[in-house]
């Protein structure tokens, strides 16, 4: 008996939690070389007889030496999620899927995971064929 499975919707939720996470990720650019010159800034910049508190100084670090560690922990679960991804993709070598409104089939090959999230299918008459919604795919 052969086993089908629908993986569109499920390749549709992986490949948004993927897009969300990036972009996160890129917009958290700032570092400790830019924190330090944005400190060293505003103590050039400070009035002499009224300074900043020194505890302050220490608040802003040690909130950014969070944030720091947050943007580190999503980028190391990008990769966790993208290893996942393509590890379970490797389990669609060999089977049949069938894509395109049913009309058309093939047995998968190779697969590969694009920058967005998505699995590519490489088909043995070597079309390539992205796995989402509409995909079915067989032990056959």
């Amino acid at each position: 008996m052969s086993e089908i499975a629908n993986v569109g919707a499920v390749s549709t939720l992986l490949t948004n939690q993927a897009n969300q996470t990036t972009a996160a990720s890129d917009n958290n650019n700032v570092d400790y070389d830019t924190f330090l010159k944005l400190l060293v800034a505003q103590l050039k910049t400070q009035d002499p007889t009224n300074p900043t508190d020194s505890t302050e100084f220490l608040s802003q670090l040690a909130s950014f030496s969070g944030v720091e560690q947050q943007v580190q922990t999503n980028n190391k679960l990008d990769a966790l999620l993208t290893a996942s991804q393509l590890g379970q993709a490797t389990n669609l070598i060999g089977k049949t899927i069938t894509y395109n409104g049913g009309s058309l089939d093939g047995v998968v090959s190779a697969v590969s995971l694009e920058q967005g999230g998505t699995v590519i299918a490489q088909l043995v008459n070597g079309q390539k064929v992205p796995i989402n919604e509409g995909v079915v795919i067989s032990n056959e």
